[in-house]
């Protein structure tokens, strides 16, 4: 029998609270810091490792942590999730992005439809068509290829898609496996769809419009102001434009656009970039064994999920430090911090993952709980950070976790060497140092150059950023979150907080304002 209880009820969360502040990172790395760096690594899908060597723990903390994984039954409530249990409450939905890229467990039938085969349907069906629009057998209207491809998202349909991209154009250039170029249009503000407009050729690019219900304001805002700048080019939208939407919404079956493929509501946005969100333009912009590569490697990190065993199980062992460090340590903020410009776009997606999954302050039955939970999530990409805001990361007055991710190679075996060392050996130094810098500090009799040290972080490594690192990467992630969602007893998987805004947008735009709303909307002349 599963059992939702709040965290600070559990037993073996009060033994955590015992421990707090019980390791000195810097002693440890400083005594015996060969020994831990290799014993705390936990293999990864996707050829990755998830190191915790420089994290506040030791094992008398890990046992808890087993315990507390045990007592909470969070790997029980991850089978509960796969197996089509209604582990959003909020919206009373199944919860099943684990499905787009593999079968963990049951059959899941909903709707009377069995849904992995359901989503392998939809990869198929696009990998069908982005064949067609590879090999020239879908054109334009002068048979013409189409060379750029443009996401139409917000949210959910934009940050998890445009970062994936991102990380992989590299990689698919110099593996020639790059297909389209693809651009995205999120932003309602009209300089953002003019910025995209004006660095396309209109009649060689092909546009995806991503909306689950068919009726997001700001997306369809943007797909009539695409769909204005073809007509103007004496183009005909219908045949530039697919959707990507519920089979129930009006976007659906619908002769404007020249394909659709499908989603349901059982995949939450942030959710997304293992299903058609995000495999049409995968797809697309790198063909469909690029996009398999990637599930494949979600897949693999899903299974490793399932581990009751936290050391055998990273995003487990990820998520049990965040709750130590967030509960317990009380350390408000965690930096994302990617040693690869081509995650450059990552942070922003784990953002919206994490800050809007658990920043949540009632639980699953919606009573206030006593304790905080979801912190708040930033990043940059390394070297440029450190440039940036790592002296308060290094010498600030609040202690921010910290999650470095690096890679051995990069991804287009183009470098140079100066002064001994490669362009890439200096980055891959410079993440080194800086987890020692943070953990061990440096002491020094003038104040300002004293380091106090005793900032904990993690390591997810690997040799290289492939379509499979990144799949497994995604998912370490997801699974995190989700894991913490579990342990806060919240439910990580509906979004109220984004809802309000959208309502009040509205009475603004049909003039049904008074008082300080109405003297806001004046100042705009709306």
């Amino acid at each position: 029998m599963i059992n939702w209880n709040n965290l600070d009820s559990l037993d073996s969360f009060k033994k955590l609270q015992a421990l707090k502040g019980a390791v000195s990172i810097k002693k440890e790395l400083n005594n015996n810091g060969a020994d831990r760096v290799f014993k705390y690594n936990i293999k990864m899908g996707g050829n990755l490792s998830y190191n915790f060597a420089a994290k506040q723990v030791d094992d008398k903390i890990l046992s808890v942590f087993s315990k507390l994984a045990e007592e909470a039954q969070l790997v029980e409530k991850f089978a509960e999730t796969y197996n089509g249990e209604v582990i959003n409450t909020g919206e009373k939905r199944l919860v099943l992005h684990h499905l787009t890229r593999t079968q963990l467990g049951n059959d899941v039938i909903a709707d009377g439809v069995n849904k992995r085969e359901f989503y392998v349907t939809q990869q198929n069906n696009i990998a069908s068509f982005a064949e067609k629009i590879h090999t020239g057998i879908i054109t334009n209207a002068n048979g013409e290829k189409f060379t750029t491809v443009v996401q139409i998202g917000i949210g959910g349909s934009d940050l998890g898609p445009r970062a994936m991209y991102m990380a992989l154009e590299n990689w698919a250039k110099a593996n020639n496996t790059f297909k389209m170029e693809a651009k995205f249009i999120s932003n309602v503000d009209p300089d953002d769809a003019t910025a995209v407009l004006n660095s396309i050729d209109l009649s060689k690019s092909i546009f995806i419009l991503v909306s689950k219900s068919g009726t997001t304001l700001e997306t369809l805002t943007n797909e009539s102001f695409v769909k204005n700048a073809l007509k103007n080019a004496g183009l005909e939208p219908s045949k530039h434009m697919i959707a990507v939407t519920s089979e129930t919404s009006p976007l659906a079956n619908n002769p404007d656009y020249l394909d659709s493929f499908y989603i349901d509501d059982y995949i939450g946005g942030r959710y997304s970039s293992t299903s058609a969100v995000g495999g049409a333009v995968l797809s697309l912009a790198f063909g469909p064994k690029v996009f398999a590569d990637f599930l494949n490697g979600a897949a693999e990190e899903d299974k490793l999920s399932t581990e009751k065993e936290i050391l055998k199980n990273p995003a487990l062992m990820d998520a049990l430090i965040g709750i130590y460090e967030r509960n317990v340590q009380e350390y408000p903020v965690t930096a994302v911090l990617p040693y690869s410009q081509a995650l450059s776009r990552f942070p922003a997606h784990l953002q919206q993952l994490d800050m809007e999954s658990n920043g949540k302050s009632v639980n699953r039955f919606n009573d206030a709980i006593n304790y905080v939970t979801g912190p708040s999530i930033f990043g940059e990409p390394g070297t440029n950070g450190q440039h940036s805001f790592y002296q308060l990361l290094h010498q600030g007055t609040d202690i921010t976790p910290l999650q470095f991710i690096a890679f051995s190679e990069n991804q287009t075996n183009n470098d140079v060497e100066i002064q001994g060392s490669s362009s890439q050996k200096k980055l891959c130094a410079n993440v080194t140092a800086q987890i020692m810098a943070f953990a061990c500090g440096k002491e020094d009799s003038n104040l300002n150059k004293n380091f106090q040290g005793e900032r904990p972080s993690s390591l997810i490594y690997g040799k290289q950023l492939t379509p499979a690192a990144l799949g497994a990467l995604l998912s370490h992630y997801e699974n995190k979150v989700m894991f913490q969602g579990f342990l806060w007893n919240i439910n990580s998987f509906d979004q109220e907080g984004v809802q309000l805004g959208k309502k009040l947008a509205q009475k603004v735009l049909s003039h049904d304002t008074d008082g300080a709303l109405k003297a806001y909307s004046d100042l705009f002349d709306i």
